[in-house]
């Protein structure tokens, strides 16, 4: 089905020669309503906080780490211009992949390949819907979930985004996961997309949980089904409470079982504070899988690379050598992560000591740069507009019930303040 706003673009372009000229991609494509159209015009209007930006911020502008920020001046003209590998520059995917091992020490011993270097984690996504994908097949995820992942998903490939409810009371949805993954097991194959912190709740399982969602998932493979696992690791490392699993789910699912594929999607876009860097990684792991698979597999990702961007920005990944081999990386980094929680515990104090609203529930949340509100009475869009509108506060309409805020980009001094207005305007909406 052709969503309506690629239709309404199709009816401008209809009768024209550019519009007997689309092809079936090209009238299914539309540029989304959503995070990045309502982040514009909060900018424009959002004087007093911005809540839509999903970067680290200080007083409305982006933080740099210094050991990435003095590197910038300094790269030689190879460094700088000179066209990457288009698997990415070699020490580059070696330092990654000693990385992901230090941060998930699970993984040490086990077999999983060499990192691709992609231009950005979303990319990353879209080259496995091209190599993974076929038109009709069926991708889960959780509700609420980003909502890039249905234009690339449903727009780009003409594949199903099959959603399950993601919370049940304070935590994970076990028992719809469960449900969910026993019917498609039925297929024969099962493609799942878990991102964690997740964009838009910012929750994370906890460690309890996240071994039973590994559970499921070995129970559907052991019923024969292929089961690919996309863990969207955007938003890695930023965990907020002590019962959050640290580790990522690739790292327990790299040998689980033989029909289990677990691909890890990361970068330092926003672990290392790089947004802009465009500059993301694949991972692929699974049981009974050898270098020589990982190679030809290797092969097949530089392909999509190469016939669409040749090759992920060398400056960037120039600069990303010199910083992972900076000895001050971890702690500059610890200082941004430490500004993170004392915002994210504002939100927490303050959410929590509004139990049981009659107009806002928070979705739960442990990490990430982002928390959610559901809205139970009131629309999240005219909540949104009232916000921007009369109190210059930018926020993000996910759905109608659902209303982000990254407190990853309000000052901790202006955290209370921004969330007191979102309840009265929550409030006033619905006494109106």
């Amino acid at each position: 089905m052709i969503h309506a706003l690629a239709q309404e673009l199709n009816t401008v372009l209809d009768g024209t020669s550019l519009g007997c000229l689309l092809s079936d991609l090209g009238r299914r494509i539309y540029f989304p309503k959503g995070i990045i159209a309502q982040s514009a015009e909060a900018k424009a209007s959002a004087y007093k906080a911005n809540g839509t930006i999903g970067m680290a911020c200080v007083k409305g502008k982006a933080v740099t780490l210094p050991s990435v920020q003095k590197h910038l001046p300094f790269l030689t003209a190879d460094e700088a211009v000179a066209y990457a590998p288009t698997a990415g520059i070699p020490k580059l995917r070696e330092l990654w992949k000693q990385k992901i091992i230090e941060k998930n020490p699970t993984l040490k011993g086990k077999t999983f390949s060499l990192p691709v270097v992609v231009p950005g984690l979303t990319a990353g996504i879209s080259y496995l819907c091209d190599l993974f994908i076929s038109e009709n097949d069926v991708v889960l995820a959780g509700d609420p979930s980003w909502d890039n992942y249905a234009l690339i998903i449903k727009a780009r490939r003409n594949a199903q985004f099959l959603q399950f409810p993601m919370f049940s009371g304070s935590g994970f949805n076990l028992d719809a996961f469960r449900a969910v993954m026993n019917e498609e097991s039925k297929m024969g194959k099962i493609r799942v997309l878990l991102n964690f912190p997740q964009n838009p709740s910012g929750y994370s399982p906890t460690r309890a949980e996240a071994k039973e969602i590994c559970s499921i998932i070995r129970g559907a493979a052991e019923k024969g089904a292929y089961v690919m696992v996309w863990c969207d690791d955007a938003y890695f490392g930023l965990n907020y409470e002590k019962d959050v699993e640290t580790e990522s789910l690739f790292a327990f699912l790299a040998d689980i079982h033989e029909r289990v594929v677990a691909v890890k999607i990361d970068g330092p876009t926003k672990e290392d504070y790089i947004w802009g860097f465009r500059t993301g990684f694949l991972t692929f792991a699974g049981k009974g899988l050898t270098e020589t698979h990982y190679e030809a597999l290797s092969k097949k990702i530089t392909g999509i690379i190469r016939s669409s961007v040749s090759c992920a920005s060398t400056p960037a990944q120039s600069v990303m050598i010199k910083a992972i081999e900076s000895p001050e990386l971890e702690s500059e980094k610890a200082v941004f992560r430490a500004m993170l929680e004392k915002r994210y515990r504002k939100v927490r104090a303050f959410v929590d000591a509004k139990p049981n609203h009659p107009v806002l529930e928070p979705l739960p949340f442990n990490s990430g740069y982002f928390m959610s509100l559901r809205c139970k009475t009131v629309s999240a869009e005219i909540l949104r507009r009232k916000l921007l509108s009369e109190y210059g506060i930018g926020t993000i309409a996910i759905d109608n019930e659902t209303l982000r805020i990254a407190f990853s980009s309000l000052d901790e001094n202006t955290v209370t303040g921004v969330y007191e207005a979102v309840y009265k305007a929550a409030e006033d909406l619905a006494n109106e």
